[in-house]
């Protein structure tokens, strides 16, 4: 699927794609491949819809969102987000962007990182940010959540005290510790009032998932 997506899903920016989607990913990472690029772009175009913006500001900072790969578990992970707004404006400064639209961009990136805890301020952050955390809750947030626990190397969960009740979280060594740890709390941040509207309905698929899994261990 990512290897066939090429400019032309990113309508109707396709023009922008082709010089940007080069330098979206450097990454192995599954979950934050070319095809996790193209459902943030999915979730922005639909918020971007609602809330308005401007849409090649947003889809240069969707592009580009996750164009520096740092690991999860990386001491450097809190600042992915700045690395990749710093390239980011480097390429749109190659490109012939004015300084003020690459700042827009680079705003949009820096911010929209839960690592950084860095409050959104433009409307293209603040659907960035709902549009990326999107794809951590419902269905597929639960896949990317598995897939990158074994990518850690993390443990399904904890045999003993599965729900933890009687120990702390560590999503570090449990995979299922991450639903409360993280991505439980995600939908109560939500920026716009579209991504707060499509953040309740994963939301529910998520906590439905849990608990069906709870029940079978």
């Amino acid at each position: 699927m990512a290897e066939t997506l090429t400019a032309s899903a990113f309508a109707p920016f396709e023009a922008l794609a082709v010089h940007l989607l080069p330098h979206a990913t450097d990454s192995d990472d599954g979950s934050h491949d070319i095809a996790h690029i193209h459902r943030v772009f999915r979730n922005a175009m639909r918020i971007h819809a609602g809330e308005g913006g401007d849409g090649e500001v947003l889809a240069a900072a969707v592009l580009l969102h996750d164009c520096v790969a740092v690991e999860k578990n990386s001491p450097l992970r809190s600042q992915a987000s700045r690395l990749a707004a710093d390239k980011a404006s480097g390429i749109l400064a190659g490109l012939g962007w004015e300084a003020a639209r690459i700042a827009a961009v680079a705003h949009a990136i820096l911010t929209h990182s839960f690592s950084a805890n860095i409050a959104p301020e433009s409307t293209e952050a603040k659907i960035l940010q709902d549009a990326d955390r999107l794809d951590a809750i419902g269905m597929v947030g639960v896949a990317r959540c598995f897939y990158i626990a074994g990518r850690m190397g993390s443990g399904l969960y904890d045999p003993a005290d599965p729900e933890a009740k009687d120990r702390p979280l560590d999503d570090r060594r449990f995979a299922i510790d991450h639903f409360p740890a993280k991505l439980l709390k995600l939908s109560d941040g939500f920026q716009t009032a579209t991504g707060r509207e499509l953040a309740m309905e994963r939301h529910e698929r998520l906590s439905h998932f849990l608990s069906l899994f709870h029940d079978e261990i």
